[in-house]
């Protein structure tokens, strides 16, 4: 999924905050699963969300305003109610930043963790964006 640094994206020290990842890799899922065939609404529309449970990200390098970005998005762990997407960040000098994110299939009704729906599972492993 490619990005273009905004200039609000970057903090005094010039480089892209790290807050703003989290939101890269946020849409990066959404544009996943669109390529999967399922489009996020659809997801919702259909009972269920992908809640985020945890997330880690290591910086090898930085962003600045301008660069333009990928970001890259593989399945790392399906599981029966959760999975994992890993991200790769990649600017203008190469990869700048990698992380992890597990989510947790939940009810949009507020009932809690439910069984992954096979329309989900089969969005997740069609083809990794890299």
């Amino acid at each position: 999924m490619p990005v273009q640094i905004r200039y609000l994206e970057a903090d005094q020290q010039g480089v892209v905050f790290n807050m703003w990842y989290l939101a890269y890799f946020d849409d990066a899922f959404s544009a996943f699963l669109a390529r999967g065939g399922l489009d996020y609404v659809d997801m919702m529309a259909s009972g269920v969300d992908a809640q985020l449970v945890h997330t880690e990200v290591d910086w090898t390098g930085s962003l600045r305003y301008g660069d333009e970005a990928t970001i890259g998005v593989e399945l790392a762990r399906l599981g029966t109610t959760s999975f994992t997407l890993a991200f790769t960040v990649r600017g203008p000098a190469g990869v700048v930043a990698t992380g992890e994110t597990v989510y947790v299939v939940v009810g949009t009704d507020g009932s809690g963790k439910r069984p992954m729906p096979e329309r989900l599972r089969n969005a997740l492993q069609p083809g990794d964006m890299k």
